[in-house]
């Protein structure tokens, strides 16, 4: 039973910024490969952001540029610093973790093993 644990959620306007954070608790987050996932009303989940264990980063072209996915393992968090926030960004944020290396190939056929309860993030135009 692996158990991610989002925060860092909330309201903005269109411009401004959040940062996420991610824990695991009881367990490391060296142990996986981690990222970031939303749902946005009405459509499919869909990857953001992927790290792996070298620091290597990806993100669709949805948000590159604007959100920086990062780790710190000394203090055992997931981070996703999200900028320049745009209203079709509102979504339900979720951390996410995998045993394995993350596959290429399409964002919304991203299938981590394990995911958290989600955070909240609107953004206002």
């Amino acid at each position: 039973q692996v158990q991610l644990v989002e925060s860092g959620g909330g309201s903005v306007q269109a411009g401004g910024s959040l940062r996420l954070s991610c824990r695991i608790p009881g367990d490391r987050i060296s142990r996986y490969f981690m990222g970031w996932m939303r749902q946005r009303p009405g459509k499919e989940r869909e990857g953001v952001a992927t790290i792996d264990n070298a620091g290597t980063t990806s993100y669709p072209e949805s948000v590159r540029g604007r959100f920086t996915v990062s780790k710190d393992n000394a203090k055992n968090t997931l981070y996703l610093q999200m900028d320049s926030l745009k209203p079709e960004d509102t979504a339900m944020y979720f951390c996410a973790a995998d045993v394995s290396p993350w596959p290429g190939g399409d964002w919304l056929s991203l299938r981590p093993a394990y995911w958290g309860q989600g955070t909240q993030v609107t953004v206002s135009s």
